[in-house]
């Protein structure tokens, strides 16, 4: 079963990944969006000059092709008309007049001698005054002023008109000193098609212009981003612990002196870290090694205490009541200094990844019952556990757990002591509360240190200090927790909480050390944390 901080660690990697992941992606796609609006921007532009001027190209020569055609047709044509011809003459003129290489009609507008209008039409009415702007009417009729800048009093006029979605050319000029006025209507529906092919193929030039930019910028977005990503790539392997990552650096450019710096910062972080762990490692071994040095002796030393202690006990009373505080203290420190090797051998354990599981199946609250009942507990102690609740777990390492935990209630928050015990899912969680004072908030989050003491005026206690370290530690191997917190009612609960079935190992070496099933004494002591 996995530990809940390497699930925890195990999903903030994988979220790392993912994110890490989206923010490549996100990069190359903003890279290719900015190349490809950009080139859109520059194809559109482009597009629309060059449309707008070959429009403007197209439509002037046109437009002044015709307009030239009708002013000479005017001239040739109208001109030599009578000041008051009749409808026939006008509509001879006006058909000779449409006879032109620019094919347009032709209205021509005038008295007869008896005053009325007359009108001759090139298209047999088919172009009519009706299709003739007001506003070109009335500046073709318009008479100047002569002057030294205007030379004649009427002037050829033109404009562009839509009619039923159709472009056509106007234009209209009247005879100087008497005679018709005259009108042309050319279609530019011709050029109007070509300018819309003109418009298709400037589209579909933008359009491949907008897929070649892509292209490009994807192109250009592999090439810019594959070393960004293979910086990526060695950072979150260095970041997993592969401290021997390295980029291969090649060119001369922003990007390879950013891999030669990662390089280096590799490299001198692997050299630390090697020097790290080579003094962790000689110190681990140190006390390891001083610990089963000190055993030798330590076990002459108690064989003796022991005997001095039943010296104490007896009641011949052979030992001289002047020294018998000193045999006790001798005692006592003796204890202390054993409990104190036994928990250095058992940290060394922990810190060398050769503590291990020796697993069985067991009914929680006879085990329970079973601990409180070897330390003597069983008048100040509340149990509230069914029985049946069964759990796999190693019964000595759950031992030393229990036994530190209720053994620092019982010590800092007074007794009676409260133990209670329920199932949550897959888990197990037992609770062991007092009724003391609490745990100040600036020591919460340092009871489960190492040789943490609570208060610098008082460094000693009874307990080594690494009591609630080896709980937790036990508590870990079997894939679970333990928290600490204050109660609202008053008291400190520390809360284990253990899976129902830890048979798995939960050390990644797991090498089976077999010092590590010696029996060992649980240290009950919170660091002075709940005084």
């Amino acid at each position: 079963m996995t530990k809940p901080q390497d699930k925890l660690r195990g999903w903030a990697a994988a979220r790392r990944t993912v994110m890490a992941g989206l923010r490549f992606t996100s990069l190359r796609l903003r890279l290719v969006v900015v190349f490809g609006l950009v080139a859109l921007t520059a194809a559109v532009s482009a597009s629309g000059i060059a449309y707008w001027l070959n429009r403007e190209a197209v439509l002037t020569r046109t437009q002044d092709a015709v307009l030239g055609d009708f002013q000479q047709a005017m001239q040739t044509r109208a001109s030599t008309l009578r000041q008051h011809p009749t409808q026939g003459e006008l509509q001879r003129a006006a058909g000779q007049m449409a006879n032109s290489s620019q094919r347009f009609s032709v209205l021509l507008i005038a008295e007869d001698e008896n005053g009325e209008t007359v009108r001759g039409n090139s298209d047999l009415d088919t172009f009519t005054l009706e299709d003739v702007p007001q506003s070109l009417q009335k500046a073709v009729n318009k008479e100047q002023k002569i002057s030294s800048h205007n030379k004649y009093a009427y002037h050829l006029y033109w404009q562009r008109t839509v009619q039923g979605d159709k472009p056509y050319l106007v234009g209209g000029a009247k005879v100087i000193g008497g005679g018709p006025t005259g009108y042309m209507l050319k279609s530019l529906e011709p050029e109007a098609k070509d300018l819309n092919s003109l418009a298709w193929s400037l589209g579909i030039a933008t359009g491949l212009a907008l897929i070649g930019s892509a292209l490009l910028a994807q192109a250009a977005a592999t090439t810019v981003l594959k070393p960004v990503h293979r910086l990526g790539t060695a950072a979150r392997r260095l970041g997993e612990g592969k401290l021997d990552t390295r980029l291969r650096v090649s060119g001369t450019d922003e990007l390879a002196d950013l891999s030669r710096t990662f390089n280096r910062t590799a490299e001198s972080l692997e050299k630390r870290v090697a020097d790290m762990s080579a003094r962790d490692e000689a110190s681990r071994r140190f006390v390891a090694d001083m610990s089963h040095e000190l055993r030798t002796p330590l076990t002459a030393i108690t064989a003796v205490t022991e005997v001095l202690e039943e010296e104490l006990d007896a009641e011949t009373g052979s030992v001289d009541p002047m020294i018998e505080p000193a045999v006790r203290l001798v005692v006592s420190e003796t204890r202390r200094l054993n409990n104190l090797v036994e928990n250095l051998m058992e940290v060394t354990r922990f810190d060398a990844g050769t503590a291990r599981l020796v697993s069985d199946t067991v009914d929680i609250a006879d085990q329970i019952t079973a601990c409180i009942d070897a330390r003597a507990w069983l008048d100040a102690v509340e149990l509230d556990a069914r029985r049946g609740i069964m759990a796999h777990v190693d019964p000595r390492r759950l031992d030393v757990i229990l036994a530190n935990l209720i053994g620092n209630a019982l010590k800092h928050g007074g007794s009676p002591v409260r133990v209670c015990v329920r199932e949550e899912g897959a888990d197990l969680v037992i609770e062991v509360q007092d009724h003391g004072p609490g745990i100040p908030e600036d020591v919460l989050p340092h009871v489960f240190d190492r040789f943490y003491k609570a208060s610098a005026s008082r460094p000693r206690s009874e307990g080594s200090g690494l009591g609630l370290s080896i709980a937790l530690e036990n508590a870990h191997i079997h894939g679970g927790e333990i928290t600490a917190a204050n109660s609202p009612k008053g008291g400190a609960v520390f809360t284990l909480r253990l899976p129902l079935d830890s048979s798995e190992p939960k050390d990644p070496e797991d090498h089976g050390d077999p010092g590590a099933e010696d029996t060992h004494r649980a240290d009950a002591d919170r660091t002075e944390g709940g005084v």
